[in-house]
């Protein structure tokens, strides 16, 4: 009996310490960025771990007045490499401190 609830109080020691690991780990990941580019560097985004878009730059050489949809379609697709990345990035972090192990909501 007394195996059991010394098991039970490791394992809650554990989760424990994994909630806190993933406290600060997603304190961390507000700070860590990821970037994506394209239009041959045209238009580059970064985003943080917290999937926020922190900057656009576009080179003024793809401002084309006669092609907006062009830039349009661009920063589309550069915005959501972007936060894909992000995304990449904080289940990756994530996992390391979760052992793999899947937790609903929180990436």
């Amino acid at each position: 009996m007394f195996g059991k609830m010394g098991d039970m109080q490791k394992m809650m020691k554990q989760v424990q310490k994994m909630q806190q690991d993933m406290v600060k780990l997603q304190e961390e990941l507000v700070e860590r960025t990821v970037d994506a580019t394209g239009g041959g560097g045209a238009v580059k985004v970064v985003a943080n771990g917290k999937n926020e878009i922190l900057s656009i730059t576009i080179a003024p050489e793809a401002v084309d007045p006669d092609d907006v949809e062009m830039l349009q379609d661009l920063i589309l697709t550069v915005v959501n490499e972007a936060l894909r990345k992000a995304r990449e990035m904080v289940s990756q972090e994530m996992s390391k401190v979760t052992g793999g192990l899947k937790i609903p909501g929180m990436f």
